[in-house]
Formats: structure tokens, C-alpha cells, sequence
């Protein structure tokens, strides 16, 4: 057995009505992300220099040394870059969430005051504002529990959210196994928030976004002038509102950084697109902790038994009647690539089908046989598995007279001796005109052809089959 651990279905081609509320088209969120002083730094004990996200195009870490310039970048974030945004956040009356590093919010009693006063959310994005890949989990852990203590001590109150950003393939499974966080937001996979199920806690994730973003001010192939981070932002809105208007609403986030965006020459592009939204009806300006308590509310986990999750035995006894009377199919899926994406009914009968796909034809000629005459003998006798039991009923060819009893068995007869398989169709795409009308029309075809028909037959009935016991 293997198991795929990456989940890339998601909602698939139906996503959920988000229901935001007043009925709005789309949820607009800003993340402003406080970092200022809780970057690498050697005198916050750190072994060198910060790199990242800075004026400095190509910085590289100075090992020992404090880069002055660097902490002077920084610096204008906390001193000036912060304070134009809250007047601006401010000025719009738009709400916003802070992604605060514990020991930047420490050293910014100010700052933080300001933040409470004007009603943001101020999520945890970590204890310091360093790279957490290299760490092993229980140091990870260690620090995670520093920053909430931290967090709640300079705040007064444990954050709802969390966000690391510098993150190492743990940070989830560790932020959610803490079970105190609303919601988690190191992930980049969805429009949508949606739950994910770690260990016995079900964890909402509400994504974050890398690309609406103020940070491409400061990476290769990214924004040179305000204009681009402008029109990016009003092409995304743009984009969402348009889903919103046919019924499938989303969420936009929006990431800022004090010394990105806060610098003159960038700020008045978030104004523009503060304006644009604006002139919108239907927005919904939401905290991430407020988008977060919606979706509790709204879209509560949903509890089944996953099959890419199930013992061989479990897996075998649900599903092994899905292709008439062969379970070994069932068995030989189970030992496949499954994955969160098999646990609906489209993944699952992809996976199944794989197996009667690439079985022997004597084997897919076996399953054929399995499969009864239509209103034949053990119809009669009641000796049809549950499902056949309900195909043909649904069909009505559990009430026939006497006389179509008699033509059904005729052409099971006829079809049976020429291809040496029953006759088979699912009967819930038909009714009990267009399946005497198939009967007839494939009774002249070649057997190569009916065995391929039949093939495919047997897998839509499957198909039929699993929408009954699995999400589509």
C-alpha cells in the first residue's frame, strides 16, 4: 500500500456557495504582515544577517555581522511604513489582519496598541521572522509555543491564527495539534477556506496568497511600479467578482509588509485598489478571523470514512461489491496511490476502473458473467445483490407482464448465446423502452464491439453505484 499525501482535488468543479454575508459577491482581505524586528538579525541571537524581502536586490546573509543597512530597511517599516498604513486603513474604515511576529509585536508596544484601537485581528506569524525548514519538529513545536505565550503576554490575549510563512513541512500538522487556533494560514492551494483532518482535529485552513502580494516589490520577475501591483490586484477582483455574479464567490487576500508597501511610491497603488473595490456593491472587507468564524458557522467539517484512509478489510467490505460480485478489484485498488482526491466518488471510481482496465480479458470476462440477465431468474427468485435488486427496480423491471417477461428472456437468451456474455446496460440511465431498444440494436454488433460496450457498461453502473456512498 502507498498513500499520496497531497490532496489535489479540492472542491473540484463545484465549489461551495460561501454564503458570505448580505449576499456579497466576494471577501476582500488584507493581511498587513509585522516582521520589523523580528528578522535575522545577531542581536536578536540569530547566526547572521537578514536576506529577504528587502530594498537590497540579490542581499545575501552576512554570517556574524550586523548589516546595517538591511536593519535600516527594516526599521522604516516599524518607524514610518506602519503608521501610513493605519492611516490609510484607517481613513477607509477597511478592517485588516496583522500577521504579527511575537518578538517584532514585543518591541513595538506602539505599534501594537495602534492595531487594537483600530480593531484588527492580530494573528501569530511565528516567534521570529527566520526560516523553519532545517528545524526538527519538536524545536519547531518549542517555538510555536514561545510565540503564543509571547503573543498573548504583549497582547493580552493568545492569537486565533497562525501563519509562519518561513514554514517547514510540520508547521500544519504543529499548529493544529496546538487546538487552539481558529485557523491556520500556511497554505496557498485555494480561493476558499476548507478543513483538513489532523490526527482527531479537524484543522480550517484559510489560504494566503504569494501573488496578490506586495512582496513581488522585492523578488525576480515581480512588481517594478505601483501601476502593475495596481492592476494585478483590480484584474484579481476583477476575476473573483465576476465568479461571485455567477453564483461561486470567493475570497481575495491581499499581503502587504509595512516596508514594501508603506514606502510613498507603492501606498497610493493600495489606495487606488481600496477605492476600486469600493466602488463595488456586494464586498464583504472581512478579518481573516471573521472569514474563519463564517465558515464554522456556514461549513462545519464534513465526517465520513475516507477510503484512502481505510484498513484493507474495511476498504474491501464497502467497496468490493461495486463491480458485481468481484471484490478483487476492491483489492488490488486498495493497494494503489490513493489519495484525498480518491475519496470522492469520481476519485474512487477512477481507481477502480484502473484495476478492471488493466485486468486479463478473461478476468474483465468474468465480470461480465457476474453481472444477472435483466428480469431473468434470479430476479424472479429474489436473488439479485441489493444493488441490482434496486438498478432494476428503478428501471421498472421488477413489474413486468407476463408477455414482456417472456421478450426480455427471449433476447437475454439470443444475446447471451451469440456473445457469450449477459446482456448488460445501466439501467438507471434508461427505462424499460430505450433498454428493449438497446437490446435490439446490440443484439446484431460484433463481440468485440459488445464486450467494449459491456466494459463500459459495468463501469458507469460502478460509477452509479459510488455517488450513493461518496461525495461527487
Amino acid at each position: 500500500m502507498t498513500r499520496y499525501l497531497r490532496d489535489m482535488r479540492g472542491y473540484g468543479a463545484t465549489p461551495p456557495d460561501p454564503n458570505w454575508p448580505n449576499a456579497a459577491k466576494i471577501a476582500v482581505q488584507f493581511v498587513i504582515n509585522y516582521e520589523e524586528g523580528g528578522e535575522n538579525c545577531v542581536l536578536h541571537d540569530d547566526a547572521a544577517s537578514e536576506a529577504f524581502l528587502s530594498e537590497i536586490v540579490g542581499a545575501a546573509a552576512w554570517p556574524g555581522q550586523r548589516h546595517w543597512n538591511m536593519e535600516s530597511i527594516y526599521e522604516y517599516g516599524a518607524r514610518a511604513g506602519f503608521w501610513r498604513l493605519h492611516q490609510l486603513f484607517t481613513e477607509y474604515d477597511i478592517p485588516a489582519t496583522v500577521f504579527g511576529v511575537a518578538t517584532a509585536l514585543a518591541r513595538s508596544p506602539e505599534q501594537v496598541r495602534a492595531m487594537q484601537s483600530a480593531g484588527w485581528e492580530v494573528a501569530s506569524h511565528g516567534l521570529k521572522w527566520i526560516e523553519y525548514k532545517d528545524f526538527a519538529p519538536e524545536d519547531e513545536a518549542a517555538h510555536m509555543a514561545e510565540a503564543i505565550r509571547l503573543h498573548t503576554e504583549v497582547t493580552g490575549e493568545p492569537p486565533h491564527g497562525w501563519y509562519t510563512g518561513r514554514c517547514s513541512v510540520n508547521t500544519v500538522a504543529l499548529a493544529a495539534e496546538a487546538g487552539e487556533f481558529d485557523y491556520v494560514a500556511d497554505s496557498y492551494a485555494d480561493d476558499l477556506p476548507y478543513w483538513v483532518r489532523i490526527g482527531s482535529r479537524d484543522q480550517l485552513i484559510v489560504p494566503y496568497t504569494l501573488d496578490c502580494n506586495d512582496m513581488r516589490f522585492a523578488t525576480p520577475q515581480g512588481f517594478n511600479s505601483g501601476d502593475q501591483f495596481f492592476s494585478y490586484l483590480k484584474d484579481s477582483f476583477d476575476a473573483l467578482y465576476a465568479e461571485g455574479e455567477r453564483g461561486q464567490a470567493k475570497m481575495l487576500s491581499v499581503g502587504l509588509h509595512c516596508r514594501l508597501i508603506g514606502r510613498p511610491g507603492r501606498v497610493m497603488a493600495l489606495r487606488r485598489f481600496m477605492d476600486y473595490a469600493k466602488s463595488h456593491a456586494d464586498v464583504w472587507f472581512a478579518r481573516r478571523l471573521d472569514i474563519a468564524r463564517h465558515w464554522q458557522k456556514h461549513h462545519p467539517p464534513a465526517r465520513f470514512d475516507r477510503p484512502s484512509e481505510m484498513e484493507k478489510a474495511t476498504f474491501i467490505a464497502a467497496y468490493g461489491g461495486i463491480f458485481e460480485h468481484s471484490p478483487w478489484i476492491a483489492e488490488r485498488a486498495w493497494a494503489l496511490e490513493l489519495s484525498p482526491a480518491h475519496d470522492s466518488s469520481t476519485g474512487l471510481h477512477n481507481a477502480l476502473c484502473r484495476i478492471f482496465r488493466s485486468a486479463s480479458e478473461e478476468e474483465r470476462l468474468g465480470v461480465l458473467a457476474a453481472h444477472p440477465d435483466l428480469a431473468g431468474k434470479l430476479a424472479q427468485a429474489s436473488q439479485l445483490t441489493a444493488e441490482s435488486t434496486s438498478e432494476q427496480a428503478g428501471a421498472g423491471l421488477d413489474a413486468l407482464t407476463d408477455d414482456e417477461r417472456k421478450m426480455f428472456t427471449d433476447l437475454n437468451d439470443a444475446y447471451t448465446a451469440k456473445h457469450g456474455f449477459p446482456f448488460i446496460i445501466a439501467v438507471r440511465d434508461n427505462t424499460k423502452t430505450s433498454i428493449e431498444a438497446a437490446f435490439r440494436r446490440r443484439l446484431d454488433n460484433d463481440r468485440a464491439s459488445e464486450f467494449a460496450e459491456a466494459c463500459r457498461q459495468v463501469e458507469r453502473i460502478a460509477e452509479l453505484r459510488l455517488k450513493d456512498l461518496l461525495p461527487r
